[in-house]
């Protein structure tokens, strides 16, 4: 496969781009289920040692398979980006066992005592409880704040020279908040501040950070990318290429958080639909925000493709599409989201998202149970918010199944 071929899609990127090649002419990426790789020579394993490629050596420092994930998903991230001379953006990735694995290498690979975070208050709660519990007790601090109020960020900047790192969701979990990555970044910049970027709501097909100047973007790949609901998985992509193969790739291995060779099989074959899943995923939101936003049970959604949603015209400048995610109460609270939630006879009740099927939580009690009330509720994370994430069932039976359920509350 020439990966020098002039791609002009993101279905393609995401079946050719990486062009790894085997020895037994395999049709699909084979699954590398060994330990370790054999030498020819002590030589040959010395130069293994001290090259750049560290894929054929342990796997728990790389493996062939993690390989082709890691490429694909840093071709889709950088589809189309130019540097400023007109070359195309080359970007590290490291695929790690979990989200929370490559969440971990992230900081603490950038990070170190004295440093702080400053980051936006609607945060999946995993993240929410490192910035604020594990890495609190390494002497990490983190400065949280509503990101979307620029003038907060460029003060909370000017006011902590100790912050180091500006950490950004967008779409939040579960309010569904936009941060405008653009300007954040902007401002950052000008005060000499690393950027991340957790892209998992939005996948490479909806936005790309990297367009915007931010130095890393991070994924669950549980969610959109694998698409499936058969594998954990993480991802943690740089643009500074040195800095991604020596400290951070330090931090990833030692840390030990590799992810394994049949995960990463499972996820790049989920990426080859990756288009044609997102498509479908959005279509059908749009269609589900407008039925429950005019429902007479339902209080109030949080969706970023109405217009009523306060991030609407920041999601319009940054993303493709609004996604697949959205949240909403019902007029009755918690008790009427409890039982419309068991009322439901197709779309399923489990936490993740961005599986095929439709799945609804409810974050007060799943997602974010290890924080405080108090934070929730600033947070807008209120007893009786239901997390969806809408799914690619045929749209008729998606809004029925909700329908009758309604009629139960």
């Amino acid at each position: 496969m020439n990966k020098k071929f002039p791609f002009t899609g993101i279905s393609s990127v995401a079946m050719h781009a990486s062009g790894q090649e085997n020895a037994d002419y395999a049709h699909l990426t084979p699954i590398y289920a060994t330990s370790t790789f054999t030498f020819d020579s002590a030589q040959q394993g010395s130069d293994r040692f001290a090259g750049a490629d560290k894929t054929k050596i342990y796997s728990r420092w790389g493996n062939p398979t993690f390989t082709v994930a890691e490429e694909t998903i840093a071709a889709l991230e950088t589809f189309g980006i130019k540097n400023p001379d007109g070359s195309q953006l080359e970007v590290k990735a490291l695929l790690h066992a979990s989200g929370q694995a490559a969440m971990s290498t992230l900081f603490l690979s950038t990070l170190q005592a004295g440093d702080s975070v400053l980051s936006h208050y609607s945060l999946y709660g995993g993240t929410h409880e490192i910035l604020n519990k594990l890495l609190a007790d390494t002497g990490v601090t983190a400065t949280i704040i509503d990101m979307r109020n620029l003038e907060l960020v460029e003060e909370a900047l000017k006011k902590d020279p100790k912050i180091k790192l500006v950490h950004i969701e967008t779409p939040a979990n579960p309010t569904i908040q936009c941060v405008d990555i653009e300007e954040v970044t902007r401002i950052a910049k000008r005060y000499n501040k690393l950027v991340s970027v957790d892209n998992t709501f939005a996948t490479p097909y909806l936005q790309q950070p990297f367009r915007y100047g931010v130095d890393f973007v991070f994924h669950s790949t549980t969610k959109f990318l694998n698409g499936h609901g058969t594998a954990i998985g993480g991802v943690l992509l740089g643009r500074d290429l040195e800095y991604m193969r020596t400290k951070v790739w330090k931090w990833h291995v030692l840390l030990g958080g590799n992810s394994n060779p049949f995960d990463a099989f499972l996820l790049t074959q989920g990426m080859k639909t990756l288009e044609l899943r997102m498509d479908r995923h959005c279509a059908n939101a749009m269609e589900v925000a407008a039925f429950l936003d005019r429902h007479p049970e339902i209080a109030h959604v949080n969706y970023n493709g109405l217009t009523s949603h306060p991030d609407h015209a920041i999601t319009a400048k940054q993303m493709k599409h609004p996604g697949a995610l959205m949240s909403f109460e019902l007029k009755g609270g918690l008790e009427a989201g409890r039982k419309f939630i068991d009322a439901l006879q197709m779309c399923v009740r489990a936490v993740s998202l961005g599986t095929v099927d439709t799945l609804l939580s409810h974050p007060a009690t799943m997602s974010h149970a290890g924080l405080k009330k108090e934070e929730r509720i600033q947070f807008g994370i209120t007893d009786g918010l239901i997390r969806l994430s809408v799914g690619i069932e045929n749209i008729a039976d998606i809004l029925a199944d909700m329908e009758q359920a309604l009629k139960k509350v």
